[in-house]
């Protein structure tokens, strides 16, 4: 364990200090303050309520989980495998007194505290500007739901930064692994809609699986088996990403 957590600061720090923190920050905020422009201009220019301080969340949740999150989580899965070899700095990291598992799930982790960091920034935000611009539609049924959409959320996205692991130790070059992640992420969804009776196997068309949680009737069954494959696809992914990591000559 000492040497995981040595590994795991280390790898904090590294992800603290990457310029993609501070972009995903900005992103994050733009998509919210963009949101709520499109928001207030329906509401004053055509006089309708789109939605209120506690569904306003929600709407930028679903924006972001099919355009930014997972983009940034391709982008520092990349980077901690891809990029690290690539310069060299993986070799330095595995000369320390840590084994390479213990430094693949300090990476991982890393990765999976990322996620949640920015799910839990946008929906602060997200919050903090629903109530300002509409504080009379707040409720306490509505926080609950939209604190359980977000922490259901980090779940799909979490397994499929996993596949981007998996390909970033499958390829060397990073530029290869995110084209590669883009069409990966374009296919499921595609694949999604056209076989929409399997579509449970594709994690990208389970990004919005926390609308089952939310839904006046709950699908039990359902539920449970969405929680059974992405369980699975995670333990297989990390699994293989673990193989193929440790038999690596870097």
């Amino acid at each position: 364990m000492a040497g995981f957590k040595a590994a795991f600061i280390n790898e904090s720090v590294k992800l603290l200090k990457k310029k993609k923190m501070l972009a995903a920050v900005i992103l994050s905020i733009l998509a919210v303050v963009i949101g709520q422009i499109a928001v207030t201009t329906i509401k004053h220019g055509l006089g309708l309520r789109v939605v209120g301080s506690v569904e306003f969340p929600i709407v930028v949740l679903t924006f972001i989980t099919y355009t930014l999150l997972p983009l940034f989580a391709i982008f520092v899965a990349i980077d901690m495998f891809n990029g690290e070899s690539s310069s060299n700095t993986m070799k330095i990291t595995l000369l320390r007194p840590v084994s390479r598992f213990g430094v693949f799930s300090a990476k991982v982790l890393n990765l999976a505290l990322f996620i949640v960091g920015n799910l839990l920034f946008v929906m602060l935000l997200s919050l903090l500007v629903g109530f300002i611009f509409n504080p009379a539609s707040a409720s306490y049924m509505g926080i609950v739901k939209v604190i359980l959409s977000y922490g259901l959320t980090f779940l799909p996205v979490f397994v499929f930064a996993l596949i981007v692991v998996l390909l970033s130790n499958v390829i060397q070059g990073g530029l290869a692994v995110f084209f590669l992640s883009i069409l990966v992420f374009i296919g499921f969804n595609f694949m999604g809609i056209v076989f929409s009776s399997y579509s449970s196997f594709f994690i990208t068309s389970m990004f919005d699986w926390y609308t089952l949680w939310i839904s006046e009737s709950i699908n039990v069954f359902k539920i449970f088996r969405q929680i059974l494959i992405m369980s699975g696809c995670g333990i297989m992914l990390f699994t293989t990403g673990y193989y193929l990591f440790d038999r690596k000559d870097i």
